[in-house]
This record gives C-alpha cells, structure tokens and sequence, in this order.
C-alpha cells in the first residue's frame, strides 16, 4: 500500500465511525445481506473463520454469536482495541493489528475466510491479489474465501445520485468520471473515504489469478440503497420482505451487478 494511501486511510478510520455504520439504512440492507450470502457457502459452526480487515467487528460478533470460532484481523489499532471492549468475556474470538497481504495464520489453518474490507483500500492489482492469495493459502482445501468490492459505479450512483455530494463537494463531478476510468477514488476532503472501485469481471479475474475458484458474484444491494425511505421499509416486515425479494432476484443479473454499491464474490480454495 502506497505511504499517502495509508495515511488516507488511517485518517478517514480514526474518526470512529466504522463502528455504527452497519446499523442502519444501507448499512443495515449490507449487513443482511451480507451475512446472507455469507451462510450459503459457510461450513456450519464450531468452524473457524478468519476475519481479515474486520474493522471493528461486527460480522465477527455476529459469527461468534452463532457458535463459530473467530480469528479477526483489521490494519487500525483502533478496531482492535474497540472489538476488544465489544467482545469482553466472549469465548472463541482473538483479534490483533494485522495486515491482509502478510497473515500471521498457518497454512490450511482455517475453514473460511472473510475479506470484506482489505480489497478497497489496496489500488494495486499485485495487492489485491496478494491478500487473495493470502486468504487461499490459510483456508482449509474447498474452503470459502468471501470477497467484497466497490463497484466502480458507487461514487457516481451512491455518492451523486443518491447522497448529492456535489452540493458539497462539486469535485465529485469529476472525480466520478475519472474513477470509472481507472478504479481509484481519491478522498473529496481531508479524511474522508479512498480506495478502489472494481468492475464485476475484473474482481472475477482476482480471484481466479490467486488461484480460486468462484463459484458465486453478486450485487449485495442492488438498486434497493437508492430507496430514500430505505430504513422505514427495513423496520416493516412486508415492505422489509419485498426490499429483500427485489434484491435477490436480480443480485447476479450480469447487467445489473455494478448498479449497487457493493459486490460480494465467493471463492473456493483449491
């Protein structure tokens, strides 16, 4: 990772934030959908799952809540330090600073992988593939590596579209379009989001040049985050059904991947 990258990046998470943003609206519709697509490949618990770039840990509470051992990873001390505070008296979950390209983690020592973090901060192919190949090396043979990325259409369609960012930051403009060219999206002001942004095929190709085979890619959210009542209709049950229907009957049309923020592959190790 690139030095002014990572100090992009340790400043936008040392604000704290990462912590809350599951919770709700579109990070409550990612989160649901992400521990759904999750449990269609995860081998059934006690199993133990590495967390690499877990952040501050909410998918590893959540595994860990289901009977599954953790090993959680994250870059920032922070995250550490705050599932250290969330995950006190917790059995069956360990986490340390740790990088995703250079796991301290035995080979074939885990039953999966989780890398919902690491691949949008890493703007090098050799990187990406890198901490893909780490998490390949450290799963157990045919187990499942769970891949997140930025489509390459989120600063355009999210951060424009949706959230009019360019009434605050009129940038954006054209930083939309040069991200749809290369992938890198540079923070609009001091300490806010960078990283990179992946076309469907492009996470695809990753995963098989790290040697897995992918055998799901899917839109996470698909058109529901542009919803602006999105987090009334997550609180209904009928309309929280319908959202959740939506999503999944069109999460692997090859059209539509890219139109959600977040695509989700799952890889199997050799």
């Amino acid at each position: 990772m690139e030095d002014g990258h990572e100090a992009e990046l340790r400043a936008y998470y040392s604000r704290g934030e990462e912590r809350d943003r599951l919770v709700a609206g579109g990070g409550q519709l990612e989160f649901l959908r992400t521990t759904e697509i999750i449990l269609r490949h995860l081998p059934p618990g006690p199993a133990l799952v590495a967390d690499i770039g877990g952040g501050p840990g909410r998918y590893a509470l959540w595994l860990a809540g289901l009977g599954y051992r953790v090993e959680h990873r994250d870059l920032m001390p922070l995250h550490v330090r705050q599932l250290e505070t969330d995950a006190a008296g917790l059995d069956g979950l360990r986490t340390a600073v740790g990088d995703a390209r250079f796991l301290d983690l035995g080979d074939a020592s885990v039953d999966a992988v989780l890398l919902l973090g690491p691949l949008y901060h890493l703007r090098r192919r050799a990187d990406r593939v890198r901490a893909l190949s780490e998490a390949r090396r450290v799963v157990r043979p045919g187990g499942p590596v769970f891949a997140a990325a930025i489509s390459r259409w989120a600063p355009r369609i999210d951060g424009e579209l949706r959230d009019r960012l360019y009434e605050r930051f009129p940038q954006i403009r054209s930083a939309a379009d040069a991200v749809e060219r290369t992938g890198v999206l540079p923070p609009l002001h001091p300490g806010s989001f960078s990283g990179f942004c992946h076309r469907p095929q492009q996470l695809r190709g990753e995963l098989r040049a790290a040697g897995l085979t992918v055998a799901e890619l899917v839109s996470v959210e698909g058109p529901a985050f542009l919803l602006g009542d999105l987090a009334e209709r997550l609180d209904d049950p009928v309309a929280r059904a319908v959202v959740l229907d939506t999503v999944r009957a069109v999460e692997r049309v090859p059209e539509l991947l890219g139109i959600g923020p977040h695509l989700l592959a799952t890889g199997i190790g050799p």
